[in-house]
């Protein structure tokens, strides 16, 4: 009866900070329709505040408490919510989970940049002190947090029920539009919302600090872990996300106090949340569709085959003759570039050409790689066993959750990325744990090894090539346009008779097998595998250099590859606070150009046809989709008349199903009922 009073009280005191920082994520949820995944990471970068001004300055802890939550953590939320979260709320859900995770990076990076890795200790408030209570001793640490929690949920009770402005989030939950008409301020509820949210992240994270210590990321995901908390109350309902909280803190430390002991149940216990998570979005009642909501996203044009295939001959040939100047660590980081940009090509199907939002492809890839290690093969039967290992376990994780969308689909993601890097690729029983990580053989073709460095350099080029072609290929026929139509309106899609569903779990299948094989390839360049090249939190830069560069085309992939490949190049050379910079920087890139997911290939693509024009070459760049015809003017170029057309917008994609055409240059005639769903 003493462990489990003794383990009830710590689970007690774990739910209570869970509750606070689950209450604010839900508060800004509820109010704005922005998940904001960086929650975590603000409250880390406020417990570092608090670390620098009641430590390094040397303030009185109380007074440091209070400056950071009523004063330097609201104003942090304005700032965000004016300069980079407004209107984000209307905005397609792929793009504010782009844009919140950017912000998440940037601030991981601040903090690096800032505050160097070093120990620091912060003192629990009331220092040492203790009360005995039945037979066992609590800390007023642990008290004050539980207080401060049921505090809190008061406060939160009273606002919503008892104030104006209360009234006024709970109108801008149902219908901000509606409050607006009425003489509400959504605007207003929306900075409220935000300086509140992020208090009491503020206020989480420094409570948290005497039992984790200042870590960057220790204190970020354990604030995540308030995330199942808030999906508990189906990210709407308070009262039930802070119970959520506190029955999650109690099953956690009681898991941890009687689960036997042994590397499978160490690792077991850290990921208790995401265990749960995961169980709470696969029994969540199905997403209703959104009505009305038709949010075409343009895209730079889709080449044809032929200039498909000779750009990927081009890149083969190019990096063939490159390869022969190359030394043998200049050709280990060119076709890790080469790998990384395979398994954004996967990103590019699921994100750039459906919309979906996926944090776990380089836990695929690292499925890819743990079965062909397994394997000890270098047939081309163990690579194709390999990549279809990766696509049946893609396929079942979207499978338990196909009737979710958006946001609960990223989040399942998420949970199963945790998973699968705690409980295998950081097992010793996998193999792992060795000192030279998991050896893994090179692939070969029709018996023939690809021993040599520069050989199968060539042969990852050849292989992305391959895959971009594939893709586009993809992306001109029908089933690219049905993805393209589904991404931009799927109520639309789902009132035609086109079921998301059906292509969701072959979709998902698809980004994972090309995430797999390129971790097969990784495996064979690396001829082995580490516990640290899986982890569910490089799969956040993945993302957002995929972003940046642009996720919706093949190019932004392979640039978007060889930049991710220059980071721990960058953080070895320079140290951590180089590294945490480029981090911030990545993080603002996201943030800017999340709203744009064609990145920085449209902009070269816009700025080069603006240079053409500026020159007088319009002509030399090529034919295009009006061919024949004046495409400023609307008119016929031989014969001089008006064809009723109006010429397309600069930079927009005329297969994309957004912008309706009685033809597209590059897909032939439109099918009928995608027209139809992309443009209702």
């Amino acid at each position: 009866m003493t462990d489990l009073l003794t383990f009830t009280i710590v689970g007690l005191f774990t739910g209570a900070a869970y509750a606070i920082a689950a209450s604010g994520l839900v508060l800004v949820y509820a109010t704005t329709k922005v998940f904001n995944l960086a929650h975590g990471a603000m409250g880390m970068v406020m417990s570092f505040t608090f670390w620098q001004l009641s430590v390094a300055v040397g303030l009185q802890p109380w007074f440091a408490l209070l400056l950071v939550v009523l004063v330097i953590a609201p104003v942090f939320g304005l700032v965000v919510e004016r300069v980079l979260m407004r209107g984000l709320g209307a905005a397609p859900v792929s793009v504010s989970l782009v844009v919140t995770v950017g912000l998440f990076v940037g601030l991981v990076g601040l903090a690096q940049t800032v505050w160097p890795p070093d120990s620091r200790i912060v003192e629990p408030f009331f220092g040492a002190a203790e009360v005995e209570i039945g037979g066992l001793f609590v800390g007023y640490h642990q008290i004050l947090t539980m207080v401060l929690a049921v505090v809190v949920a008061a406060s939160l009770y009273f606002l919503l029920e008892r104030t104006r402005i209360g009234l006024a989030m709970r109108g801008s939950v149902d219908d901000p539009t509606l409050l607006g008409l009425y003489g509400g301020s959504p605007v207003r509820v929306a900075q409220v919302s935000w300086a509140l949210g992020t208090s009491l992240g503020a206020l989480a994270g420094i409570l948290l600090i005497p039992l984790l210590s200042l870590d960057y990321f220790q204190l970020t995901f354990l604030v995540i872990n308030a995330y199942t908390a808030a999906v508990l109350g189906r990210l709407r309902n308070l009262p039930l996300t802070f119970v959520g909280a506190l029955l999650l803190g109690v099953l956690q430390a009681y898991l941890v106090g009687y689960l036997p002991t042994g590397d499978l149940f160490m690792n077991l216990r850290t990921v208790i949340p995401m265990l749960l998570l995961f169980g709470l979005l696969i029994f969540l009642p199905p997403v209703r569709f959104r009505l009305g909501q038709i949010r075409g996203v343009p895209a730079p044009p889709v080449p044809s085959l032929v200039r498909s295939v000779a750009a990927g001959s081009g890149l083969v040939l190019v990096v063939a003759v490159a390869s022969l100047s190359m030394s043998d660590s200049t050709i280990l980081q060119a076709g890790t570039g080469l790998v990384f940009a395979m398994i954004m090509l996967s990103l590019v199907l699921l994100t750039g050409y459906s919309g979906h939002v996926s944090l776990a492809q380089l836990s695929f890839a690292g499925i890819g790689a743990l079965t062909v290690a397994q394997l000890n093969s270098s047939s081309l039967w163990a690579l194709g066993l390999a990549v279809l290992v990766a696509a049946v376990v893609g396929g079942l994780v979207a499978l338990p959750v196909m009737r979710l969308t958006g946001l609960y689909l990223t989040l399942a993601t998420f949970a199963f990325g945790q998973l699968m890097d705690r409980l295998v690729f950081q097992s010793e029983k996998f193999g792992f744990g060795q000192s030279n990580g998991l050896p893994a053989p090179r692939p070969g073709i029709f018996g023939t090894g690809l021993g040599g460095d520069r050989v199968y350099l060539v042969m990852l080029a050849a292989v992305f090539a391959v895959l971009g072609i594939g893709l586009l290929a993809v992306r001109r026929g029908r089933y690219g346009r049905l993805l393209i139509a589904m991404r931009d309106s799927p109520a639309a899609c789902d009132t035609l008779g086109l079921d998301p569903r059906r292509f969701k779990v072959l979709l998902f299948m698809s980004s994972a097998g090309i995430a797999g094989l390129a971790g097969v390839l990784w495996a064979g360049l690396r001829q082995g595998a580490g516990s640290s090249d899986f982890q569910v939190m490089a799969s956040l830069p993945l993302l957002l250099l995929a972003v940046v560069c642009g996720v919706t085309t093949v190019s932004g992939a392979l640039i978007g590859g060889f930049a991710l490949m220059l980071l721990p190049v960058i953080q070895s050379s320079n140290g951590n606070a180089v590294g945490g910079a480029v981090l911030l920087v990545i993080g603002l890139a996201a943030v800017g150009l999340g709203r744009d997911p064609n990145g920085l290939v449209s902009f070269a693509i816009t700025g080069g046809r603006a240079l053409l024009r500026t020159v007088g070459l319009e002509a030399a760049a090529g034919p295009t989709a009006g061919a024949g015809r004046d495409s400023s003017a609307g008119k016929d170029s031989t014969t001089g008349r008006d064809t009723g057309q109006s010429a397309p917008a600069p930079g927009t994609d005329q297969a994309d199903g957004v912008h309706p055409r009685s033809t597209d240059a590059s897909d032939g005639p439109r099918n009928e009922e995608v027209r139809a769903g992309g443009t209702a």
